[in-house]
């Protein structure tokens, strides 16, 4: 069997004092992963620090939002031949020491997107807010009902995909809060979706996107995207596994 060919996509906004520590930290881990940050027009140096740091950076001209550089990172891997796909977050919650555990059912050929989920197990450590916490778990059974399967995490940046996800969110990956409603077109599309547990860390410099007045406004959008993605007819992938 030849060697499959893994990438790190790694979005980033205003992240130039983490993204070089999280470059490193996928390349010490595993020097065989090729690192790409998507710089969503960053008002800082986030572009010049990870190149520095020796990963590949796409420019995006303007800003886009989170799901949209994504979506970027999806294309290139697709269109440079990948075979697996990692997806983390660019201000240093998501642990490179954990990408082999999200990585094991893909390339084990158990599952076409692993979810790097803080919920499996009840005792995990990460303890969100309260009204975070009960959002995360509206949408997590909401997810769930419309998906025909059971999730726990649909916030989770913290993912691996095979080929077939690869091509399926070059296509179809939502924008502005994405997480929610890929999941959904992911289970809709017939991906065979898989959780792992993990833990994450607190951000240690820059800030959040989302204030409290975009959190809000996050509800609602979610709400009424699932509702639309829930009608929508996706390509049934599992076909093509045939």
């Amino acid at each position: 069997m030849k060697e499959r060919r893994l990438v790190a996509i790694v979005p980033a906004w205003n992240e130039s004092g983490a993204i070089g520590g999280v470059v490193d930290e996928i390349k010490a881990h595993d020097s065989s992963i090729d690192v790409v940050v998507i710089d969503d027009f960053s008002a800082d140096d986030t572009a010049d620090v990870a190149r520095a740091h020796g990963a590949t950076v796409l420019e995006l001209p303007f800003n886009i939002g989170i799901g949209g550089a994504v979506q970027t990172g999806f294309r290139y891997a697709l269109e440079h031949g990948y075979d697996v796909a990692v997806r983390l977050d660019g201000d240093g919650q998501h642990a490179a020491s954990q990408i082999p555990v999200i990585l094991a059912p893909v390339l084990a050929g158990e599952a076409d997107l692993v979810i790097g989920s803080r919920f499996v197990d009840p005792g995990g450590a990460y303890r969100p807010p309260f009204a975070r916490r009960m959002g995360i778990r509206v949408f997590a059974r909401l997810v769930s009902v419309l998906g025909g399967q059971r999730v726990t995490d649909t916030t989770s940046g913290f993912v691996a995909l095979d080929r077939m996800g690869i091509e399926l969110f070059a296509a179809e990956f939502p924008h502005d809060y994405p997480e929610v409603e890929a999941t959904l077109v992911a289970l809709r599309s017939g991906l065979r979706v898989a959780q792992v547990q993990v833990d994450m860390r607190e951000r240690t410099t820059g800030s959040s996107s989302i204030t409290f007045v975009r959190s809000l406004y996050y509800i609602v959008k979610v709400m009424l995207a699932l509702f639309v993605a829930s009608l929508r007819r996706y390509p049934r992938l599992e076909d093509a596994r045939r």
